[in-house]
């Protein structure tokens, strides 16, 4: 196994893009050391400022947050030239031109979607030492948490109970469910949810209960049979049932979790037993 330049040690957070973990050594004893990770800390914003006539100061439009650009940076070592030529077809395979996961490991883990968006530059500096730097985008750029939550609810109900006229001794026990979750957010901004609502139910709802006390709700105009699934990406803004569009039969507000959390509830113009609500989430961060 090749030596590490004196004074050199692997040190500060691991990182791992696609197949490579840098900060650590891989099956072929290849040593991945990652020296610069930019653009991690915070994307550009977009927004539009208009000066006012007559007036000081300017009008300022929405700020929404750009793509995130990465640019990772390092050097790998590795033990003879065959692992170092295969290091450099690894290093090529991470940065892929399709999806890929590049997650950090601060304190609290987080994860970006990522694509390569420049040339990689690989640059042997001998036979057994590369220099190397990719460039990445994210086209979302909040950094999610790593852990994909999950959460059902049935919609609200009571059964059992006492039921009178009924002679003591008296058994009081009933069965409730509660028709909503909660969905943490630890992050700093905005996540969305996707949500499945599975049949039978008829013209179900999903509504969002803020912090603030403010509700907003999602309504679906039409009826889902025993086994059709609602599957709706709130960021996207798409409905589906068995793969086709019910984007028609939905109004309202599509729901979101704010920094901090929400509930999110389910309900019916009628009440059936069997339907269920499930949302599956990750917190975020710009």
């Amino acid at each position: 196994m090749a030596a590490l330049p004196p004074g050199f040690a692997f040190s500060g957070m691991p990182i791992q893009l696609g197949g490579i973990t840098f900060g650590q050594v891989d099956e072929e004893g290849v040593h991945w050391h990652c020296s610069t990770i930019s653009g991690w800390d915070s994307p550009d914003v977009k927004t539009t400022v208009t000066p006012r006539e007559a007036a000081h100061g300017s009008w300022m439009s929405p700020v929404y947050l750009a793509e995130r650009v990465v640019t990772l940076a390092g050097k790998a070592f590795a033990p003879d030239r065959g692992a170092m030529d295969r290091a450099m077809e690894h290093l090529l395979a991470a940065a892929s031109l399709t999806d890929t996961t590049l997650t950090v490991w601060e304190t609290i883990p987080k994860q970006l979607t990522v694509r390569r968006s420049g040339k990689v530059l690989a640059e042997r500096m001998t036979d057994r030492v590369l220099d190397w730097s990719v460039l990445l985008t994210a086209p979302d750029p909040r950094r999610y948490g790593t852990t994909l939550r999950t959460a059902s609810t049935g919609l609200p109900s009571t059964t059992g109970g006492l039921v009178l006229p009924a002679a003591p001794p008296w058994t009081l026990s009933a069965a409730t469910v509660s028709g909503f979750l909660q969905a943490d957010n630890e992050g700093s901004i905005v996540s969305y949810p996707g949500l499945t609502i599975t049949g039978p139910v008829q013209q179900p709802t999903v509504s969002v209960r803020y912090p603030d006390g403010t509700v907003t709700a999602l309504a679906y105009n039409g009826e889902l049979a025993n086994g059709d699934v609602l599957t709706l990406a709130t960021d996207t803004h798409t409905a589906t049932v068995g793969g086709a569009s019910r984007r028609r039969n939905l109004s309202g507000d599509w729901p979101q979790i704010p920094p901090g959390g929400a509930q999110i509830l389910f309900g019916a113009a009628v009440y059936s037993a069997t339907a269920t609500l499930t949302a599956a989430w990750r917190p975020a961060w710009t």
